[in-house]
């Protein structure tokens, strides 16, 4: 059952180490590299946590970093599961639910998105404000997990507000130009076709990619207020006219990871505060 490796990951990590972090930090495709900086660094392989998934996606090398910035306790995950590798949507926010169980009250996500917006381009950092799940596939699915959160979690401020203006705050500080938009979640791992991103424009989405949103349900199902930035490291199928390929997702991320471990940061001490 989910909740029994949620718990074995639980108590694995209650004895393996001292640390409580109070903020998890997602790391995607290309960015996992943030997690070298933190200090007092703590490294433990996914692969010896039990009931972790294994994450089996180029440029997620699969680790867990405690350690702390700017004074915050932290949990940086190098590495996220997707339901395109075979997981189920509960599967996949797994570690998730078993860092909550820690101690995690803030949670930061950062993704990989293809650019709908056609004033983006790749390189350019998103915030998001909010997401629509076209992928369908939902955390929650099947019995509620008392011990998180309630049957029907509210929506309403998945994306918290204050994060949000943190973000901002440390973008503007910094000057990294950001832009703010919708991302929508596609299964994957095929890229969408031009049909699809024709519609996901007409929808209201500004980028698209193949995760984070089931971790933001968890998180608002458990009331950890949330953020997530999005880098976009493409465009999306049909606007240009060239393929995509995931060697130019990576590429362009690790372009922009200067830019983006500098807006992590910023909003660490901001949160500090």
């Amino acid at each position: 059952m989910t909740l029994d490796r949620i718990n074995s990951a639980y108590e694995y990590l209650h004895r393996t180490t001292e640390q409580r972090p109070t903020l998890c930090v997602v790391l995607g495709s290309g960015l996992g590299d943030y997690a070298d900086t933190l200090e007092g660094a703590q490294v433990i392989d996914y692969r010896d946590i039990p009931g972790f998934p294994q994450s089996t996606t180029p440029g997620h090398a699969g680790r867990l970093v405690l350690g702390k910035k700017h004074g915050v306790s932290l949990a940086c995950m190098q590495g996220r599961f997707h339901c395109y590798e075979g997981y189920t949507p509960a599967e996949t926010v797994i570690p998730l639910r078993a860092l909550i169980r820690l101690g995690i009250k803030r949670l930061l996500i950062t993704n990989a998105a293809g650019g709908i917006n056609e004033s983006f381009q790749p390189g350019d950092i998103m915030i998001i404000t909010d997401h629509i799940n076209f992928a369908s596939l939902n955390p929650l699915a099947g019995p509620n997990l008392d011990e998180f959160g309630p049957r029907f979690p509210d929506m309403s401020f998945a994306y918290d507000k204050e994060l949000v203006a943190a973000l901002k705050e440390a973008a503007r500080e910094h000057g990294i130009d950001v832009k703010m938009g919708v991302y929508a979640m596609m299964k994957g791992p095929s890229f969408e076709t031009p049909a699809e991103i024709r519609a996901l424009r007409v929808l209201g989405a500004d980028a698209v990619g193949m995760s984070s949103v089931p971790e933001i349900i968890a998180a608002a199902h458990a009331g950890v207020k949330s953020a997530a930035l999005s880098c976009i490291t493409n465009m999306a199928a049909g606007i240009l006219n060239q393929p995509l390929t995931h060697e130019e997702v990576m590429e362009t991320g690790r372009v922009a990871a200067g830019r983006i471990r500098t807006l992590i940061d910023g909003f660490i001490e901001r949160i500090a505060e």
